[in-house]
């Protein structure tokens, strides 16, 4: 036989950090994490499963007719007409086995190359989906990066691609995993098959594909609770966690869920970000598509936390991710790896793990985004607008505080149901850096700011009368009631688990020598005409106001977050009263329910959009930090990043949680860095609210 015949398999581009399995503590671990998860709901019924096979086959039905129509059609012979066919892909969640009751389905409609996308699919399919009776909500989106059909059919939410192949005629057996396929074409097909070549890939590239789904299905339930999973907002998404998982599975090969949630926290409370998280080598090919290479492409030297697709163009799958969500991110990966701790010493249960993030508690200042439209479906279209932009005002926030003032959103919609027209309402928590030296009674000025995201906001060229975006500040004692459950009790207002530290003795709570937000009240209520009587009074204050270079455009990852509507329209203009840009003084009143127009509240001194900005349009990311290329290819950093973890004599002798731990921390501690943006975990502190 010959030497290394059975030599176990390596999976992933470096050695496994462990090769032990399981003992009776771990797989008791497991089948409790199991029956946990089954109780939660995450998994669907028999009946809706096969509901949704049905679905997909009378989809793949309509697929194959619709092309075969247009064969015709176009005047291709008869033969052609009847070896015409079309081939239905799913990917995402669906495709990875980790859907739950209600989830949508992401689909790949993959056609000749006579077929097109932008008549065939987004015209001609798109009237006979509005013909077919079970088919409802139907809401083409040709302009997005990825161009999609989104719909319903019979009740299960449905998003479809199309990608047109370089091919007379598709084979129903085709095989889009190979590089075949993307010969002569776009890159919005390119994008648009990604989605299927990636997923699977992820399956092809873990030990144990059913550890791996439990594991996803467990951490991706985790992240809802704990307001971390959103792509949009600048968390992460779905396939981001898959890949996060995926390199763990390949880390740790034979361990089963329950070690491998553990191990998940344990490992990325570790991460020296932005090393990147790899689960093969990134390959180039001769089709010359862009792949994510920050020696050669200066943008990917901005993105804060990436994470490699592995099929060629290997892209990162998380450059929405920005200081502040990382920051929070990096925050709840150790309260997971606290948890799991406990639960390994018996001390705490699964369901300690998800526990609901308390937001409206975790911050004692908030921004609130409100969104309102005429009915319904006006407000479908408006908020999936703005909330795909969110993004944007937490960037701007960054940029113009210099990174002093941290912006927390939180993923989740509210509705106040007591409004006559159709409202949701978004909120992001506000916290100053910790161990940011500040004058006493420093303001962050961010009227500019929303001022200049609410002129991108109406931008939105599908606009209608009664679409209107209202952004205002509110304390934690002011949150509106309608974002708790009902029968909610609201506690005694607690710190958030970072305030707990003390940094300054001028204030025994935050380390700022602020005066109490009551104090405050207080005062203002007591001095009516106070501005007046005292007009130098806030020449005290600094203020960290906005700084707009005058030649300068929005820069951001995604391609659609640069488009440019031509039509711009024209809103009502902001009340500038008492809140003049020019002035540093800040509008003595108090922050009241939000409405429906814009209206200016301070912020410590956070300003919404009472100013009007005149300022250009400056930058949204900063890409300053310098990149240290030291390696000569990104497979050798991956293998410093992991290499000599394998003093595996030592972690293959012991089960012991803690010499695991010594070992990775050790080890992780020597990532190569690709640039300096790493995050250090550090403290929010309360900020001063004057009014």
């Amino acid at each position: 036989m010959a030497d290394g015949a059975d030599a176990p398999r390596q999976y992933g581009i470096t050695k496994p950090l462990s090769l032990l399995g399981p003992v009776e503590a771990d797989l008791q671990r497991t089948a409790e994490l199991e029956k946990f998860l089954v109780e939660a709901g995450l998994y669907e019924s028999v009946e809706e499963s096969a509901k949704r096979e049905e679905v997909l086959g009378k989809l793949d039905q309509i697929v194959k007719d619709w092309v075969k129509q247009l064969t015709s059609q176009r005047g291709y012979t008869d033969q052609m007409v009847e070896e015409a066919n079309a081939v239905l892909f799913t990917f995402g969640s669906y495709r990875l086995g980790v859907h739950g009751p209600g989830a949508d389905i992401d689909t790949l409609c993959v056609g000749p190359s006579y077929v097109n996308r932008e008549e065939d699919f987004f015209i001609m399919l798109h009237e006979i989906l509005a013909q077919t009776e079970d088919v409802t909500e139907l809401q083409p989106v040709p302009d997005a990066h990825v161009p999609v059909m989104k719909f319903k059919f019979h009740g299960i939410s449905i998003d479809l691609l199309y990608a047109s192949v370089s091919l007379l005629v598709v084979p129903a057996d085709l095989d889009i995993s190979q590089g075949s396929v993307l010969y002569d074409v776009d890159e919005a097909t390119v994008r648009s098959l990604n989605g299927c070549r990636v997923a699977d890939q992820i399956l092809r590239l873990v030990p144990n594909i059913e550890n791996f789904r439990t594991t996803l299905r467990c951490l991706k339930y985790w992240a809802k609770r704990r307001g971390v999973y959103s792509n949009v907002t600048g968390f992460l998404g779905g396939v981001n966690w898959a890949l996060l998982v995926a390199r763990v599975c390949q880390l740790y090969p034979n361990a089963v869920p329950s070690m491998l949630v553990s191990r998940f926290f344990r490992v990325f409370t570790q991460w020296r970000w932005p090393n990147p998280v790899m689960l093969c080598s990134i390959e180039e090919d001769e089709l010359g598509f862009p792949v994510w290479d920050p020696r050669k492409n200066p943008r990917d030297k901005c993105h804060h936390m990436p994470i490699i697709t592995p099929a060629y163009p290997c892209m990162n799958s998380s450059y929405n991710v920005s200081t502040s969500t990382l920051r929070v991110m990096m925050e709840q990966f150790q309260f997971g790896n606290k948890i799991c701790q406990e639960i390994e010493m018996n001390k705490a249960s699964w369901s300690a793990l998800f526990e609901p993030f308390q937001f409206f508690e975790a911050y004692k200042n908030y921004l609130q985004v409100d969104i309102i439209a005429e009915d319904d479906e006006d407000l479908r279209l408006w908020k999936g607008w703005v909330e795909s932009r969110l993004r944007q005002l937490t960037l701007k926030i960054e940029r113009d505080t210099y990174g002093m003032l941290q912006c927390h959103p939180y993923p989740h919609e509210y509705a106040d149901p007591s409004r006559q027209c159709a409202h949701c309402a978004f909120f992001m928590g506000l916290s100053r850096k910790e161990g940011v030296k500040i004058q006493e009674g420093q303001q962050f000025d961010i009227r500019g700011t929303v001022d200049e995201f609410r002129h991108e906001i109406n931008l939105y060229m599908f606009w209608k009368p009664g679409m209107e975006l209202a952004v205002s500040h509110v304390r934690r004692k002011q949150i509106p009631a309608y974002v708790f459950p009902e029968g909610y009790k609201r506690p005694r207002p607690l710190r958030h688990v970072n305030h707990q530290q003390q940094s300054n003795k001028n204030d025994p709570e935050d380390g700022t020598a602020t005066r109490s937000p009551d104090s405050q009240l207080k005062r203002k209520h007591g001095s009516a005409g106070a501005d007046d009587a005292e007009p130098g009074r806030f020449a005290k204050r600094s203020s960290v106001s906005p700084v707009h270079p005058k030649n300068s455009s929005p820069q951001s990852g995604n391609v659609g977050d640069e488009t440019a509507c031509n039509n711009q329209i024209k809103r009502a203009s902001s009340d500038a009263s008492g809140c003049s840009q020019a002035s540093p003084q800040v509008s003595e009143r108090s922050p009241g329910p939000v409405v429906s127009g814009p209206r200016c509240a301070a912020m410590g001194a956070l300003c919404s959009d009472d100013a009007t900005s005149k300022h250009g349009i400056p930058l949204v990311e900063d890409c300053t930090t310098p990149t240290v290329a030291v390696c000569t290819t990104l497979k050798r950093v991956a293998e410093k990043v992991v290499s000599e973890l394998v003093g595996s004599d030592r972690l293959g002798s012991t089960n012991s949680a803690e010499l695991l731990e010594s070992m990775e921390k050790d080890v992780l501690a020597e990532n190569v860095h690709f640039g300096g943006n790493g995050v250090a975990h550090e403290p929010n502190h309360r900020i001063e609210v004057v009014f």
